[in-house]
């Protein structure tokens, strides 16, 4: 009798992800499975740095969470991006789970201070990082110009080229980066929601530094300054009753942003009208929420995911302040809280989930109500269109690829089914999965003299 797990018939952690490896020729356009010997806890995208016939090469931003035999890493790596139906069906999926992948290079290790919690790109210029660690402050790195180090026990930690500065009390895990301007937005413990400008001490960076340029400029020095400068905040904005565990700017306004927390509410900020709540949604989830994002291309929608298992999105024209929330829709796709939630760059009405339980699903909100009930698997939540199930344990983080837009990176803590380490996966769905129906069926139409037909 096979191992079961769960309630009902729910197939072990093992037989999910066998079944889904043998359907990785199908599902997907190409996937590159990288083992790593330290869980990372975030993984981002950085610039693209080459491009050729076949595919391009890309930065990519990793951290290597130790237990203290080694540092702690900021980790900039080179990934070889495939491009589109390049990659062979039969060698996507011919991949040992405890190897390295020939597609991710280390390129640069950065000490970090303290392990690596969240890592987000400035947009205005992705070789700028902020990261978050278990301290008050914010760190800003830029990695082109941080020299590389040898990660050995002992060896004194990279400097920081600025430290953000104005939360009470640790500030571990909520992060954003503004679109529009060089902004920097945290949340703490300290309940507080807090903002910087980049810009308010690029100046004195350069005067500090003596000859080291300021940030993004492409220096190359290697000597460390003995103490990082500092910048204080813009505002602190204080309006929650616990945690803030996620924090976003609004996609068309410095001024305008949101955060969630272990209060269950979530808020809206405006800093032109001060430092308290412009919107508070109370029991905006039934549990403490985990993560949020906005819309980059419908302002009014938002995207909350948290401990409840499910993912919920707002019409910020319909919230009620004060009062318990109401989503214009919830969605139901997973069995553990959910820990990230993130908008397609490419299309409007299209996002990720990912969470405890290692999967990360793929959602387009326009198919609630229009898919055929005929067509459907039993019991498939509306608006869900595809399941990753690469991962063997809690999936912390993912982040889509606007240079490559159906391209994903996510990462997987593999603590507690390995006993250590963790799973980096690149991959690409079928492009035939999200195309429009009609547009499928035209380009399959000039391959019918070639398909076998079964009569």
């Amino acid at each position: 009798m096979k191992e079961r797990t769960g309630k009902g018939s729910q197939p072990s952690v093992n037989e999910r992800y066998t079944q889904w490896k043998s359907l990785v020729p199908v599902l997907y356009d190409w996937l590159a499975n990288h083992n790593l010997v330290w869980p990372s806890l975030s993984c981002r995208w950085g610039p693209q740095v080459e491009q050729a016939t076949y595919k391009n090469r890309q930065r990519l931003y990793l951290s290597e969470q130790t237990d203290g035999s080694v540092p702690n890493t900021l980790v900039i790596a080179n990934c070889e991006v495939v491009k589109p139906r390049v990659a062979a069906a039969e060698h996507i999926s011919q991949f040992n789970e405890e190897a390295r992948s020939p597609f991710v290079k280390k390129h640069k290790t950065i000490i970090h201070p303290g392990e690596v919690n969240r890592i987000r790109e400035l947009p205005q210029n992705s070789k700028i990082v902020a990261t978050h660690t278990d301290s008050p402050d914010v760190l800003i790195w830029d990695v082109e110009s941080q020299p590389s180090r040898h990660a050995v026990l002992g060896a004194s930690d990279s400097k920081p080229d600025l430290v953000l500065t104005g939360h009470q009390d640790n500030a571990e895990f909520a992060l954003a980066m503004c679109p529009t301007e060089p902004f920097v937005l945290s949340g703490g413990k300290d309940k507080s929601v807090v903002l910087w400008s980049i810009h308010d001490h690029i100046s004195t960076l350069a005067t500090d530094q003596g000859d080291k340029k300021p940030l993004g400029s492409g220096a190359t020095s290697t000597k460390l300054p003995a103490n990082s400068p500092t910048v204080q905040a813009r505002g602190v904005f204080q309006g929650h009753e616990d945690t803030v565990e996620d924090v976003q700017f609004c996609p068309s306004s410095a001024q305008e942003f949101c955060s969630v927390g272990d209060d269950s509410c979530l808020i809206l900020w405006d800093a032109r009208r001060g430092s308290a709540p412009v919107m508070k949604v109370e029991k905006a989830h039934s549990a403490d929420l985990h993560c949020v994002d906005w819309n980059p291309f419908d302002v009014n929608l938002i995207l909350t995911g948290s401990a409840d298992n499910t993912v919920r999105m707002f019409d910020r024209r319909k919230l009620t302040s004060g009062g318990v929330g109401s989503p214009i829709h919830i969605f139901e796709g997973h069995s553990a809280a959910v820990l990230c939630v993130q908008w397609s760059p490419d299309k409007s009405s299209v996002f990720g989930s990912s969470a405890e339980d290692g999967i990360l699903n793929i959602w387009d909100h326009e198919k609630i109500g229009k898919e055929d009930p005929g067509k459907k698997p039993p019991n498939s939540p509306q608006g869900l269109f595809f399941r990753h199930a690469g991962h063997r344990d809690k999936v912390v983080d993912f982040h889509w690829n606007a240079s490559d837009p159906w391209t994903i990176v996510s990462v997987s803590d593999d603590g507690e089914s390995t006993g250590g380490g963790g799973t980096l996966q690149i991959w690409r769905m079928m492009d035939i999965i999200y195309r429009p129906q009609d547009e499928v069926i035209t380009e399959l139409e000039k391959f019918k003299s070639h398909l076998l037909t079964c009569s």
